[in-house]
């Protein structure tokens, strides 16, 4: 039998974790702002033993408050965390910081969706629209800040990108 190249029965994305300072204030974001939809709670769970270090790379002694579910755009789902602990650092990291990420969000209309959010006192949005080149041709996207720091971005491209419209064959091979 030969060996396996990648892995086996992947369907696609089930969701996207997160941690919070607080998750009321995650939720007001998520729901009001970004128009998710609330799905369901779990937790407070703590262990007495090594369960947590060995199951979730924290602390042994870390409690998880609770965590929420958010379905976005009838698709991704948000798992959302807020953890107590001795050991936790407060400022989320940037782009450029391994481990460092956003969360992209696509809109049909990112002037208008810009605009909404310049409206929100609790967002800072970084910059102008930016417009691509390149493979993504076609797209224009925009930084913004939730509440607590994290990182997310707005994508738009109506008319697809100029990748999508490239034979596979002269797609660009990934640089090593």
């Amino acid at each position: 039998m030969a060996p396996l190249t990648s892995l086996p029965g992947l369907r696609g994305l089930d969701h996207v974790g997160f941690t919070v300072p607080d998750l009321e204030q995650a939720r007001e974001f998520l729901v009001d702002v970004l128009g998710c939809e609330y799905l369901y709670s779990l937790g407070p769970f703590a262990h007495q033993d090594d369960w947590m270090r060995t199951h979730m790379n924290v602390a042994p002694d870390t409690v998880m408050r609770e965590l929420h579910f958010f379905r976005c755009g009838g698709a991704a789902v948000f798992e959302v965390f807020e953890y107590e602990a001795r050991e936790r650092r407060e400022e989320p990291p940037l782009n450029s910081d391994v481990g460092g990420h956003h969360v992209a969000l696509y809109v049909e209309d990112l002037d208008a969706a810009v605009a909404f959010l310049r409206g929100r006192p609790d967002v800072t949005v970084l910059g102008e629209p930016t417009t691509s080149r390149g493979p993504s041709a076609g797209q224009r996207w925009i930084y913004f800040l939730s509440p607590w720091g994290m990182q997310f971005e707005l994508v738009s491209y109506p008319r697809g990108k100029a990748f999508d419209r490239q034979p596979p064959q002269e797609r660009a091979e990934p640089r090593p």
